[in-house]
């Protein structure tokens, strides 16, 4: 029988706060989720490696300090509504639920969001709600969000998500070509202006959609 509890720990220990993510709700989400839940079965003997792995649909469930970094810079508050593009197997999810009022996360992939939708319910998130539908149109019919976090590569930020986020709100998001981006946060004024500024060299699958790449 593993020690998930103590595998988690000695993963934030070392490859997420040892490498300088310092805010402590977000560390202590990443210790509450078990992440080993989220990966396939046969991986599970890796999931607190700090690298990504491989799922279904061609994707990938992210490297934990990765989920660490763009979940600090989204800043999310309790009283937070948080629209999530790209819900994979819900790990970054999950983390999301643990730190904001609400999560709203679209998936492209039906085989992912059925598996994330009962793995939500099975691990009791209930201030999740999982649709599949293309990311880059975003989620009008609940929007604005306080926050919006993307968890695939774009080539620019989507308009439509831009126009969601609420005055105020934030949005974080990988960009670049296919195979390597850098993360993005774009921030929004009182009065609608957004501003955006450069952050840590990532690699993340295409955002597949009518705002971002087309599919292969």
């Amino acid at each position: 029988m593993r020690d998930y509890r103590y595998l988690r720990e000695r993963m934030v220990r070392d490859h997420i706060a040892a490498r300088g993510v310092a805010d402590e709700r977000v560390l202590r989400a990443l210790r509450e989720v078990p992440r080993h839940e989220f990966v396939p079965e046969h991986l599970r003997t890796q999931a607190y490696s700090d690298h990504a792995l491989p799922v279904a649909g061609g994707q990938t469930i992210s490297q934990p300090y990765v989920v660490a970094r763009m979940t600090e810079l989204l800043a999310v508050e309790p009283s937070h509504s948080v629209l999530e593009i790209g819900t994979g197997t819900g790990y970054q999810t999950a983390v999301l639920a643990r730190l904001a009022r609400r999560v709203y996360s679209l998936e492209r992939v039906p085989e992912l969001a059925r598996e994330a939708i009962a793995r939500m319910r099975e691990l009791g998130y209930d201030n999740v709600k999982i649709q599949v539908f293309d990311g880059t149109v975003g989620w009008s019919e609940v929007a604005p969000f306080d926050r919006i976090l993307v968890t695939a590569g774009a080539p620019a930020p989507p308009q439509p998500l831009l126009d969601q986020l609420a005055p105020g709100g934030r949005m974080v998001i990988p960009e670049g070509d296919r195979q390597a981006q850098r993360l993005m946060v774009y921030d929004k004024d009182a009065e609608g202006r957004v501003t955006g500024s450069a952050h840590d060299p990532v690699a993340f699958v295409p955002l597949v959609g009518r705002h971002g790449w087309d599919a292969e």
